[in-house]
């Protein structure tokens, strides 16, 4: 059983031209009364049962979840007097569980591990809502809908040794949703199924000097707004829209290398390619995302882990990824927002006796903000350290220290138009940044029986 209950004031990405003109700081706002408030209770329960025909696994869980969100990226560029703050508002029930069997068997005399099962979950949203609002007083409902979704899944996998030096797992899953919306616009209300499978494969050769080679290949998915799936009208405007699909049809591949063979060093690298039929794309005049263009993927991970010592190791992590959408478009190819280079790397200390202690770097590099990728996000570099003492066996104190050189760098980057008071009606294309902590020291008290 687990419950969380909160409530907050928080500043949203704010414009450059704000910090740039004195108006605010880094650490600035432009609507103090952007916040919000959520619950979540969940009560979840397992029941397992090893036979000489398998393990049988059943879990099954229920969620009460509630979100009051109030935002305001644009400011007073739609509403010029009493601003563009928006409360988007969700309230649901949640049911959902699954049951497996593992199994043993032979397969062309080789023998094999097995598991299927069903998967399956329930949504029910009595209110979900976006409301133009000031200062978290509501002035009017750009929508509201009754939401019910369903989804459920079978899968089977098997894992089979062919011979010493060569494994395959292949499996296999079918994947329904099925939406319900009753919006307050008829033409934005109705129902929708949709179904997928998804094939997967994995080859494993090796070892030979704790080497292994692997290949992946699948397909997957994403689901889409339920909301977007059925309407025909834009609720803030009143044009009419395309509906999305219920489902983006996603299809992966990779092949890496696994090794151990130099002593105390355990090494991973993995060249990959992802294709989406769907992006889902941020906007920032709604604080929603939507559904977009296909697109394609490209790139690389390495991580490794050396323990020069049987107390200390370093580990590090870089990975690259090449994001293009896929169709023609004047606008560009560029997905905004899709990171690039992204590297971490530590050191941990772990001594014989009660002290302990590391020190992370992160790195993440520049990526487009636009399609165009004529404006792009600075790259960052954050350090952060923690040490631990152990006062008893069951009492520990732990001291974390955030941003260590103090770096003024951002959390998050877009790029959009907003706008200030005072400023033209039409507002400013600006970037909008929400900023990275400053140092900040966090200790903690951990009691383990």
């Amino acid at each position: 059983a687990m419950g969380y209950s909160g409530r907050w004031n928080s500043t949203d990405p704010v414009p450059e031209r704000a910090i740039a003109s004195g108006l605010i700081d880094r650490f600035g706002l432009i609507d103090p009364t952007d916040g919000g408030r959520t619950h979540r209770h969940t009560l979840a329960g397992e029941w397992r049962k090893s036979t000489t025909a398998g393990l049988t696994l059943v879990k099954a869980y229920g969620i009460d979840y509630g979100l009051d969100l109030f935002s305001n990226f644009t400011f007073f560029l739609d509403d010029p007097v009493r601003g563009d703050q928006f409360e988007q508002k969700d309230d649901r029930n949640i049911l959902g569980g699954s049951i497996s069997q593992r199994f043993l068997s032979r397969w062309f005399g080789k023998d094999t591990e097995s598991v299927a099962g069903l998967q399956t979950r329930f949504d029910h949203i009595p209110t979900l809502g976006l409301y133009h609002t000031e200062a978290r007083q509501r002035l009017a409902t750009v929508r509201q809908d009754r939401v019910n979704q369903w989804s459920g899944a079978l899968f089977f996998q098997t894992s089979t040794q062919w011979a010493p030096k060569l494994r395959t797992v292949t499996g296999v899953r079918e994947d329904v949703y099925h939406f319900d919306v009753r919006s307050d616009d008829i033409a934005n209300s109705g129902a929708r199924r949709s179904s997928l499978a998804s094939p997967k494969v994995s080859v494993i050769l090796g070892p030979w000097k704790s080497t292994e080679l692997y290949a992946n290949w699948g397909w997957g998915f994403h689901s889409n707004d339920a909301r977007g799936a059925v309407q025909t009208r834009n609720p803030k405007t009143g044009e009419l829209v395309s509906s999305v699909d219920p489902i983006a049809r996603a299809k992966g591949a990779e092949v890496g290398v696994r090794t151990g063979a130099a002593r105390r060093l355990h090494s991973t690298l993995a060249l990959w390619t992802l294709d989406i039929a769907s992006e889902l794309i941020f906007v920032g005049d709604a604080g929603t995302t939507e559904a977009s263009r296909p697109s394609r993927r490209l790139g690389f991970e390495w991580s490794s882990v050396y323990a020069p010592t049987r107390w200390l190791t370093v580990d590090a992590d870089f990975a690259y990824s090449r994001a293009r959408f896929r169709d023609e478009d004047p606008v560009g190819d560029r997905i905004p927002g899709a990171v690039e280079g992204v590297a971490s790397a530590g050191i941990t200390a772990l001594g014989k006796g009660p002290l302990s202690g590391s020190l992370r770097l992160r790195y993440f590099g520049p990526r487009p903000l636009v399609e165009d990728d004529r404006v792009r996000s600075k790259a960052s570099a954050t350090l952060n350290a923690r040490a631990s003492l152990r006062l008893t066996r069951q009492l520990a104190i732990s001291v974390d220290a955030f941003n260590l050189t103090n770096a003024k760098a951002s959390d998050i980057d877009y790029f959009y138009a907003s706008r200030l008071l005072g400023e033209p009606a039409a507002g400013f294309d600006d970037l909008h940044s929400h900023p990275l902590e400053p140092f900040t020291v966090r200790v903690s008290l951990s009691v383990s029986f």
